[in-house]
């Protein structure tokens, strides 16, 4: 090592903090762990072990620069050291110390329960927002990139989305791209307009305070007829891979994509925005035919799963939440990961579904449980179907807010949605979202509620009931709506509209037989209302 150069001239709790590490040390790749690596060995002010991978940044074996990104989770004093591995031979730097400064900023989200997340400073999250798999491919409209979809996002009341890494969009292993006018091809081991842009949007999503899964491959890579004759993996291309299977199998496919993933946190993993990481969007797709007949052994993928989620956990200090997600059909095993967080899975015109399925998955396996993507239809976007669109989008969002999950259900097709304005909806959605967290700090109970015809769910937090009425039909509907309740209370009831946020006070209501009772409720076809219920102190 030839030098080891902290950057900051001030060092604060949950904020970056950079070194630039020169070495003169022989290699032929610099992003093969087999070959060499650079880690940040620190012991935190409390005492824990720390050991964060560091990344190459430029140059050659006579002299390259190197990069270690962390952020303190504690404040106070730390003690580090630089630990280089070539092989079997281990060279340490001087042991040093920095001093981090506390801040009132909240950290990193980990698991909490089935309804939320939680911060390390202990502040609790439910996330609200929709995917946006990507920036606008070369046949979209210019305006979908981060740049726009972002901010749009953040000044609407979502906090939360969901990006791919593809060989459209991020294409970080990908040498040959397609579909996209952003990147071009490139003969590096990691693609550095990837990494260019990575670094952009973590940085876009640090400053908007928006929180976001990294989705780092797609079931599309698999696929004979898709990815796979370009994958990195495929022996044709100079991977180790023969077949999609083999990915999962081989040795060296394993190493190659343990390579992706320390690079992953060595650079990236700082982010506080990073929510999670998620291996694969839909990875059945590629384990079955169009006919379901099977194509990769569950076995496979399952046991891929399990070492990839450990290794993770193992080279990521900050403890990132660890995903993955199904279409629709099971991988046999891949729910009962340990290292698996939460497990997900992928709605598509049958959004009415979605709050019978929680119950159902965590009853089994004890674990949050996610909707990744849902959605009116899964073939296309056609705007001719815009108010049923519309009418699945908000539904979809509501049916998660009452219903234990620490992340809403969200929806695809995210260019339709901005082409019908319909972004400003999650501000209704985060109105009432705040204040159920508000009110039972992280406390919810479902509440089962009578209804005749009308779609009904209720939670109790803390001293106050939430309801969700909403009306399927075309027709309205005029029915006695009622739902247990605490006695001897004096309560108040106001509604709240969704399609306009506009509160209203509910004067006709009773109390029978510890029950709240509103007879003669009336809702419009396709209109849905939230109650709220108040105890009166």
């Amino acid at each position: 090592m030839q030098s080891t150069a902290l950057v900051n001239t001030s060092v604060q709790q949950y904020k970056k903090v950079e070194w630039n590490i020169k070495l003169n040390a022989a290699f032929t790749n610099p992003y093969n762990q087999q070959e060499i690596k650079l880690d940040l060995l620190l012991t935190s002010p409390s005492g824990k072990p720390l050991l964060l991978p560091c990344y190459f940044e430029e140059g050659k074996s006579a002299a390259s620069l190197w990069k270690a990104r962390f952020t303190p989770q504690e404040a106070g004093k730390y003690n580090y050291q630089f630990i280089l591995t070539q092989k079997s031979k281990t060279e340490e730097s001087t042991a040093t110390s920095f001093t981090a400064n506390a801040t009132n900023e909240t950290g990193f989200l980990h698991k909490n329960d089935l309804w939320t997340f939680e911060f390390d400073n202990g502040k609790l999250f439910r996330g609200i927002g929709e995917n946006i798999g990507w920036e606008s491919r070369s046949f979209e409209k210019d305006k979908w990139t981060y740049n726009y979809l972002l901010p749009t996002l953040a000044k609407n009341g979502a906090n939360f989305f969901r990006t791919w890494m593809c060989y459209w969009n991020l294409p970080l292993e990908w040498k040959k791209v397609s579909s996209t006018k952003r990147y071009t091809n490139s003969d590096h081991y990691f693609h550095p307009q990837a990494i260019k842009r990575m670094d952009e949007l973590v940085n876009l999503t640090d400053s908007l305070n928006l929180y976001f899964m990294l989705t780092l491959d797609w079931h599309g890579h698999l696929m004979q007829n898709g990815g796979w004759k370009n994958s990195s993996y495929n022996v044709l291309n100079g991977g180790p891979a023969k077949t999609p299977t083999e990915f999962f199998t081989l040795q060296a496919a394993m190493e190659k994509y343990k390579n992706k993933l320390r690079y992953v946190v060595a650079r990236w993993g700082y982010s506080t925005h990073i929510a999670a990481w998620e291996f694969f969007n839909e990875v059945d797709n590629a384990a079955f035919t169009a006919q379901d007949s099977m194509l990769i052994p569950h076995a496979a993928i399952t046991q891929w799963h399990q070492e990839m989620s450990r290794y993770l956990k193992d080279i990521d200090p900050y403890q990132h939440l660890v995903t993955t997600s199904i279409s629709h059909r099971d991988i046999l095993g891949m729910n009962s990961i340990p290292y698996i967080d939460f497990n997900q899975k992928h709605i598509y015109k049958h959004t009415e579904k979605i709050p019978a399925i929680y119950p159902d998955y965590i009853q089994t396996f004890g674990k949050p449980y996610v909707v990744g993507e849902f959605g009116y239809r899964w073939e296309d976007a056609d705007p001719k179907y815009g108010e049923a669109w519309d009418f699945d989008y908000k539904r979809g969002l509501w049916y998660g807010l009452f219903s234990p999950t620490p992340i809403l259900p969200m929806t695809w097709w995210w260019e339709l949605f901005d082409d019908r304005n319909m972004t400003p909806y999650f501000n209704s959605v985060k109105e009432i979202s705040d204040q159920m967290l508000a009110a039972g700090n992280g406390s919810f109970a479902q509440i089962p509620v009578v209804t005749n015809k009308l779609h009904a769910q209720a939670v109790k937090c803390g001293n106050k009931y939430f309801v969700y009425l909403l009306n399927n039909s075309n027709e309205k509907n005029e029915e006695t709506v009622s739902f247990e309740i605490s006695t001897g209370k004096k309560f108040s009831v106001q509604s709240f509209t969704p399609d306009t946020r506009n509160y209203a006070k509910v004067n006709s209501f009773s109390i029978e037989n510890k029950h709240l009772v509103l007879d003669h409720f009336a809702l419009e076809g396709k209109k849905d209302m939230v109650l709220i219920i108040s105890i009166i102190k």
